[in-house]
């Protein structure tokens, strides 16, 4: 049994379904190929549970934390399983509505796995086992990425987590170890570490977050260390096994080869995603991913293949679920022939989830100074800032960093309280090529945490109000 479509999407995730949406709506007849649930590692297991389970702990540290505000929760406990389960439901509620979104754009969705048999043909194994084939004039893989296994710590789920595993624990664990201080690894820790586990992060390189500006971190480090988290810098994990009780004897190096003991319940592998670009029958379509495994694509999510496109994950950094959904719509508009149709964006907002936020737009402060372009900077700290003050959250500042000569903004950073919301207002000013001047002279709803980007951008222009020069 075969059928036939003007396009398919390969993944249902966030560029997938988006990608799919937009088709049809360009009267492509269209379907999307999913092998798991709709929306993806994003919806299921990624950013929205991540969210909810920072969101949760962040509620009970809070409460946890209010003496100063007069709140007394000191006999405060945490329902782990009930708050995991909370969590499911959003993510099933999510998921169902993707379902709803492509049914009523007239989106037809299959379940299974996909594989390219030859040009212009999709086979279609479902899990039942029977296959399907498909016909398509246009396809976009849109398959994500997966965990990146360390060897020697094969994912059991049990005492070797994923961070799939980790969203999916019943209790709190006493005590645990994160390999890997990026991202995930932070986030993750923020969770566990505010609702009392032990949590140790051992990362081989000298400082967290390595690919952002060291000022943005350290609030983050500080307030992580306050919590009780031990940041083991310059250290790689070499090998596990199990104790007597059940326990992990994680045994990690230092620079000097010198080996650390680590015992905990559980150990969280997260250490960086690779692209899913393999088993899907590329090579009888005559298409190579690079050394990496990313799928190379231009401007308008085009392979090397006619009529084959890619987005999200699989075609390389930043791997964040936003872009790949603006990705979708390129390649959607592409495939509609569209004229303009191009992933030309400035800057993609980049958001740390951990407490406080990190967010930025446009390069690290430390990029523009190695590549010698001439900037001024503004900086405003939430310690001044009174909105601040009044939701007890005053780490951390926002950086607004312009050129020099023309006063365009090039960046914006942001590491405090709701970074994540503040950062929009920031990219788009960039899109828009928007001056310091500009934002000082936009006025600012107060007291508000936006007002920390106010005061960054007077301090841009050399006339700070609420600091003194």
């Amino acid at each position: 049994m075969a059928s036939t479509y003007d396009a398919v999407v390969i993944g249902g995730g966030p560029g997938g379904y988006v990608c799919a949406i937009r088709l049809a709506q360009h009267g492509k007849k269209t379907l999307v190929v999913e092998r798991d649930k709709l929306g993806g590692v994003c919806l299921n297991v990624g950013c929205i549970p991540s969210k909810a389970l920072i969101h949760a702990s962040k509620v009970y540290r809070k409460a946890k934390d209010g003496a100063a505000m007069g709140i007394d929760a000191r006999d405060l406990r945490i329902d782990f399983a009930r708050t995991v389960a909370w969590k499911d439901g959003i993510t099933g509620k999510l998921s169902g509505g993707i379902g709803q979104l492509l049914k009523g754009n007239k989106v037809d969705v299959m379940v299974g796995s996909a594989r390219f048999d030859g040009p212009g043909r999709l086979r279609v194994t479902k899990a039942d086992g029977t296959e399907q084939t498909v016909h398509f004039a246009d396809a976009v893989l849109a398959t994500g990425s997966t965990p990146i296994q360390i060897p020697g710590f094969v994912y059991d789920q049990v005492h070797i987590l994923d961070s799939t595993g980790a969203l999916a624990l019943q209790a709190v664990p006493e005590s645990m170890a994160i390999l890997g201080g990026g991202v995930i690894g932070l986030e993750l820790g923020d969770v566990f570490a505010r609702i009392g586990t032990c949590v140790t992060v051992v990362e081989a390189l000298d400082r967290l977050l390595a690919s952002m500006d060291p000022d943005l971190v350290r609030p983050v480090q500080s307030k992580q260390a306050k919590l009780g988290v031990q940041h083991l810098l310059g250290h790689k994990a070499v090998r596990w096994s199990k104790t007597a009780d059940g326990k992990v004897d994680l045994v990690v190096t230092d620079k000097a080869g010198a080996e650390v003991h680590v015992v905990v319940d559980k150990v969280l592998v997260a250490v960086g995603r690779r692209p899913n670009s393999k088993d899907l029958g590329l090579e009888t379509i005559g298409l190579q991913p690079d050394a990496k495994g990313f799928v190379v694509v231009d401007k308008q999510q085009r392979t090397a293949v006619p009529h084959v496109y890619a987005i999200g994950d699989v075609v390389g950094q930043p791997m964040l679920a936003h872009k790949a959904s603006a990705e979708g719509e390129v390649a959607a508009e592409a495939i509609a022939g569209k004229p303009g149709a191009s992933f030309d964006h400035l800057v993609i907002p980049n958001v740390v989830y951990t407490d406080p936020e990190i967010a930025t737009v446009g390069p690290m402060l430390y990029e523009l100074e190695a590549a010698g372009r001439k900037v001024k900077t503004g900086r405003f700290h939430f310690a001044a800032l009174g909105r601040a003050m009044t939701a007890h959250a005053t780490e951390g500042f926002a950086r607004v960093i312009a050129d020099e000569k023309t006063g365009v903004i090039v960046g914006v950073q942001v590491v405090g309280a709701e970074a994540s919301e503040l950062i929009a207002a920031a990219g788009l000013a960039v899109e828009m090529a928007a001056t310091a001047q500009d934002i000082a002279l936009t006025i600012h709803a107060h007291p508000t945490l936006a007002e920390a980007l106010l005061e960054a951008a007077h301090a841009a222009t050399g006339h700070p109000l609420h600091q003194i020069k």
